[in-house]
């Protein structure tokens, strides 16, 4: 599967899933469409709000201030991968969807480096 920029690709936490080695592999369905990722409550959340990312969120306008987006094990995962979901977001409040996803595929990393 080919990296391609798509809105639909990105990850309720902001991460674009188009340019995943796991969802390009055919590993992983993606955020949207992983049923099995019932344990992310970041993707619950955003489901149950009907939001399509945390940007539409109005609760907390800072995502770290999310404890369901800024918990112990994303910390974690963000340092170990240097992935940085919160400038993925930003971009997406600046941007919109179709931009974050055209600079990720450019980029062709699923987030904004550290």
């Amino acid at each position: 599967m080919e990296i391609a920029a798509d809105a639909n690709r990105v990850a309720f936490c902001g991460l674009y899933c188009g340019a995943c080695g796991r969802y390009l592999k055919g590993a992983c369905p993606g955020c949207q469409q992983n049923a099995k990722a019932a344990w992310c409550a970041v993707r619950t959340c955003c489901l149950e709000s009907h939001f399509s990312t945390c940007v539409d969120c109005k609760t907390y306008t800072e995502p770290n201030d999310c404890k369901k987006f800024n918990n112990f094990v994303s910390k974690i995962v963000g340092f170990v991968l240097r992935s940085d979901r919160r400038a993925c977001l930003q971009q997406i409040r600046e941007k919109g969807l179709a931009a974050h996803a055209a600079d990720r595929t450019a980029a062709k990393q699923p987030s904004i480096r550290r």
